[in-house]
């Protein structure tokens, strides 16, 4: 049997079983996984920090956390949206939720100029915490193999943004003195909440759903050391 003939039944058996779900769930599965788009997912971390976490950014005036708020928003949420409509709009893309692998292409490589670019800025702002920018560059590095993995499969970008942000949250509970069960608990349970939404609505694998978060988890670990 060739390996084209496996992955096609694996996806007619989701879709069938996918198809037998009570509607009520897939709507909201459907809710979960806008609330949780990969272009979102940043811009929460980005407010955790800001805002929930009580040190990462405790020098920083009202003023200046809502700047670095919406830099974030800017670059992770705006331009990454624009960008995918304007494609659309040129007939770049068949889909505007890049469904094909061949649609995921130029979207990829537009938010990789983004998300580098908003890395290169904060490693440059010296009062900014390290924590932070390991952050942008574990988000940058997760598009880039999203990219690279994107030859080969269709993986996950919902998995991906939830398996950086729930690493991240782990690092900062093994790296700092304070008590982030709740933290955890959170990501943990959004993490899976998120991963079962794509099975029931989205007609990714079990291969690809697991291998998105493989890529999150993998690129905040180089991110955090290396970075």
């Amino acid at each position: 049997m060739s390996t084209r003939m496996m992955f096609d039944g694996e996806n007619q058996l989701q879709t069938a079983a996918m198809n037998e779900q009570p509607m009520a769930l897939k709507i909201v599965a459907k809710i979960f996984s806008y609330i949780f788009h990969p272009v979102f997912v940043p811009v929460y971390i980005v407010y955790f920090m800001l805002f929930i976490h009580p040190n990462l950014f405790a020098g920083f005036q009202p003023f200046d956390k809502t700047k670095t708020l919406i830099m974030g928003f800017v670059m992770y949420t705006f331009f990454p949206i624009v960008t995918t409509l304007l494609l659309k709009a040129l007939n770049f893309i068949s889909d505007f939720h890049l469904t094909t692998q061949k649609d995921r292409i130029i979207p990829l490589i537009a938010c990789g100029v983004w998300y580098f670019w908003i890395w290169y800025v904060w490693r440059n702002l010296p009062d900014y915490p390290a924590a932070a920018v390991q952050l942008t560059l574990a988000i940058w590095i997760s598009v880039s193999l999203a990219l690279m993995a994107n030859i080969i499969m269709k993986v996950s970008l919902h998995a991906i943004s939830m398996g950086v942000a729930l690493t991240f949250i782990l690092l900062l509970a093994l790296s700092q003195p304070l008590h982030f069960g709740v933290y955890i608990s959170v990501a943990l349970l959004a993490t899976g909440i998120v991963c079962t939404s794509r099975f029931i609505v989205s007609d990714h694998t079990a291969k690809e759903v697991y291998g998105g978060l493989a890529v999150g988890l993998v690129s905040m670990l180089i991110a955090w050391f290396v970075g």
